[in-house]
């Protein structure tokens, strides 16, 4: 058997009842006694905090970081900058199926983390190839969500609570040297802290002393779902490309070469064969991943991924279907053989509600 991955905060979430589940190959909290219900509610109306560090972290230093990072990735760093974040995508050379999808954290000048899912770190670190470090072990994660998030970490760090969504810096919390990006999974306000190992219990207590309610994957999972985030292995993965999950603005043509341009190019000018949607159904029953969409009756596409939307009351999902399908047409999902209708719509199901004031 393969030893699973812990967290620094492994005991912390032990000590809280967490029950625990295999993600990525890591033992991570699914969810607490409050449950998944109530976790995925208070981050949507207060604040909560996750602990994400079953993601990698892959460091990349030097005068050639930039360079190789702009070759590698579909996104184009220098529409941002030092001090910034972005989302991008590394592509397989053959045949431009998203390897995966990454948010870089562009420290300084010349560092930059690159934050690949969990069981795609190593992929990540042969891709950028030399000088590139696999620092996950050395550090957590938490990722501090909701509208009142900045208002609550505002008594324990004012300058962690001001930071601009999508920007980076370098902070101290109690002489402790962190990492502080406006980035999120959640599809609400909130930011993600990176921490020594060794010093994440300490932040984490702080945190919930703070008010910040501790939240599982399960939560992370129907809120990045009722946000219309894809998800590796689910809506982006081996055989999906960046146009057919509808992602088309994390890819930068002008910026010169990247690995699998020419292959997305190809398929650009084709045409895509299929196209991600978001569907809502009526009714609580859950929609399912690899549960088959019908149109006009016949099977033509995919769920990628689907669940009950604590948050509108109704089944909602992501699925693969045939272009020519738009938003504001019918299709149905066969749900253990009874042919459900659904409703295409523009995604997000959910728009985030917004941040309460920090003073």
């Amino acid at each position: 058997m393969t030893t699973l991955r812990t967290s620094p905060l492994d005991a912390s979430h032990r000590a809280l009842g967490a029950k625990l589940v295999e993600f990525g190959g890591w033992d991570m909290p699914l969810s607490y006694p409050s449950g998944t219900l109530a976790e995925h509610r208070a981050c949507r109306t207060e604040a909560v905090v996750f602990d994400v560090s079953h993601l990698g972290t892959v460091r990349i230093t030097g005068p050639e970081a930039l360079g190789r990072l702009q070759f590698a990735l579909t996104n184009d760093l220098d529409k941002v900058g030092p001090g910034r974040a972005q989302y991008t995508h590394l592509l397989d050379a053959d045949d431009a199926s998203v390897v995966d999808d990454i948010i870089v954290w562009w420290v300084d000048d010349e560092t930059f983390d690159v934050m690949p899912n969990a069981s795609n770190t190593a992929g990540v670190v042969g891709a950028l190839g030399e000088g590139a470090v696999d620092v996950t072990e050395t550090r957590a994660i938490l990722a501090l969500q909701g509208p009142a998030a900045r208002r609550l970490l505002h008594g324990i760090w004012p300058e962690a609570a001001a930071i601009g969504r999508f920007h980076v810096a370098r902070m101290t919390w109690n002489g402790i040297d962190c990492v502080v990006a406006g980035t999120g999974y959640t599809g609400e306000d909130g930011l993600e802290v990176a921490v020594p190992a060794a010093d994440a219990p300490a932040l984490w207590d702080a945190v919930l002393a703070a008010g910040f309610a501790p939240a599982g994957l399960g939560a992370r999972d129907t809120l990045r779902l009722e946000a219309g985030l894809p998800l590796h292995g689910h809506e982006l993965g081996e055989g999906i490309t960046t146009l057919q999950a509808g992602l088309g603005w994390v890819v930068s043509w002008d910026k010169g070469d990247f690995l699998g341009r020419a292959p997305l190019l190809a398929e650009k000018e084709a045409g895509v064969a299929r196209r991600l949607r978001a569907l809502t159904i009526e009714g609580r029953r859950p929609p399912r991943a690899d549960q088959v969409v019908l149109v006009d009756g016949q099977p033509a596409g995919v769920v990628t991924s689907g669940n009950f939307s604590p948050t509108r009351g109704q089944g909602i999902a992501l699925a693969f279907v045939p272009p020519t399908v738009a938003i504001g047409d019918t299709v149905a999902i066969d749900v253990r053989g009874e042919a459900v209708p659904a409703q295409v719509v523009k995604p997000p199901f959910v728009t985030a509600t917004p941040a309460e004031p920090v003073a």
